[in-house]
């Protein structure tokens, strides 16, 4: 079983940055894909950007493409979200999640992230 701690989140200015930290235990932390989710309130959880097992395959969507960048360190067990130019929209819940095996899939309508962090909050202010 795998658990993820997030850290990081905090309240920051419009155009301002924030750096998310997941931290993974419980299982080689090289066998899985990591992905960020975010939920805003009252919307639903949404895929932000995902990285394969090597973090040399990387995706991210287009409303962040540009802006925030995902990484890893296998050897520190720890996937991160780097959030730059940050917008009002990008206000939510970050939640990192890990997947069952080492390359994002994504099919009948979910992807294939079934362990998840217990989130952490990001306020962007005008």
């Amino acid at each position: 079983q795998v658990q993820l701690v997030e850290s990081g989140g905090g309240l920051v200015q419009e155009g301002g940055a924030l750096r998310l930290s997941c931290v993974g235990s419980g299982r080689d932390f090289s066998e899985y894909a990591m992905a960020w989710f975010r939920q805003a309130p009252g919307k639903e959880r949404e895929f932000v950007a995902g990285i394969s097992w090597s973090g040399t395959s990387t995706y991210e969507v287009d409303a962040v493409k540009g802006r925030f960048a995902i990484s890893r360190e296998n050897w520190k067990s720890t996937a991160y979200l780097q959030m730059n130019r940050l917008k009002l929209s990008d206000t939510g819940v970050y939640y990192c999640a890990a997947a069952d095996g080492p390359y994002m899939e994504y099919n009948g309508g979910r992807y294939n992230f079934n362990h998840w962090g217990q989130g952490t909050q990001v306020t962007v202010s005008s």
